[in-house]
């Protein structure tokens, strides 16, 4: 198979690029604003329904305001979504625009963002030790992780598929995959959706829940999957249909299987728990991120990064506000 464009990342809150000052940034330090937090996993009903947007400034705003930056948690090796350019070295991708506009709001430059390469492993805990303000990473929004992180209204819809050679026996999310190897992230929806149902598959390391190491299938980085697909040593990989059409795209030995994902998820920006006055803040981003139909900056990131791969979107998901 051809050899990925982006490579894999093994170090944890490796500093990207930023818009001048120190490579790390001031630190992080501090507890999140203490106010009103969302629904918990024992009530919650309607993950996606978050704060009411507002320009407010809060404790977690005025930390974001003194240091000057803004910094995110990104990916740096999901094509289309947080990538390298391979000529100019820029971070690019249909997250980084969403983080840029968050940037704007707050300190009314785009530029004035540390950005911050988080495995996918790691996302939450850099929320919780004040390691990043915001992740923006693919990030499904579910009533578990709101025990751990704030999350915006939804900013993309995403699902569940199998990414596998284009040769394989595998047709999707089936009973194709019995017997068959296959890679997920650790954390990530995609492995607990194997939990819930595997199909026979082989989804789980030995070591699986040990400090092991080096795992096969259950990997830090989503893109380690596609290099263990590329060398053979699995079968398939489960992951989110909008990250797999990016793999798609750098591999053409590979290919989406099934005719849609097995299940439908959002995208959220997370934010530490608690720090309510930045998630109201980022919906008030998303707010206008959102407006102006086929004009608006969602469409126009989105027909840049995503359109090739995912055809046929036609407006953001819509917001959800608790009551």
């Amino acid at each position: 198979m051809a050899v990925a464009c982006a490579v894999t990342a093994s170090l944890t809150l490796l500093p990207l690029s930023h818009g001048g000052g120190d490579t790390f940034g001031p630190d992080v330090s501090g507890p999140g604003a203490a106010h009103a937090v969302q629904t918990r996993a024992g009530d919650c009903k309607d993950p996606e329904a978050s704060l009411r947007p507002s320009d407010a400034d809060g404790p977690a705003i005025e930390r974001i305001k003194k240091r000057g930056k803004l910094i995110a948690g990104v990916d740096q090796n999901s094509f289309q979504w947080g990538f390298r350019d391979p000529e100019s070295g820029d971070l690019e991708g249909f997250d980084i625009d969403l983080v840029r506009a968050i940037a704007k709001n707050i300190l009314g430059d785009p530029g004035k963002v540390i950005f911050r390469a988080i495995p996918t492993n790691q996302r939450i805990a850099a929320l919780e030790n004040d390691k990043v303000d915001v992740v923006v990473r693919t990030m499904t929004i579910n009533c578990a992780r709101l025990e751990q992180v704030s999350f915006s209204t939804a900013y993309f819809q995403a699902g569940q598929q199998v990414l596998a050679p284009k040769d394989s026996s595998i047709t999707g999310f089936d009973s194709s995959l019995s017997g068959k190897r296959v890679c997920t992230a650790e954390g990530s929806t995609a492995y607990e959706a194997l939990e819930k149902k595997s199909f026979g598959s082989v989804f789980k390391d030995k070591h699986d829940g040990t400090d092991a190491d080096e795992d096969l299938l259950t990997v830090p980085n989503q893109l380690d999957c596609l290099v263990r697909l590329q060398m053979g040593e699995v079968d398939a990989v489960v992951t989110d249909n909008a990250l797999a059409a990016g793999q798609a795209a750098q591999d053409p030995a590979v290919e989406l299987k099934g005719d849609k994902p097995s299940t439908t998820e959002y995208y959220g920006v997370a934010a530490k728990l608690g720090a309510d006055d930045l998630v109201a803040r980022v919906n008030q981003v998303l707010v206008g991120y959102r407006a102006g139909g086929a004009n608006s900056p969602w469409m126009q990131s989105y027909e840049k990064w995503l359109e090739d791969g995912l055809p046929g979107i036609t407006a953001p998901p819509a917001p959800k506000y608790r009551d």
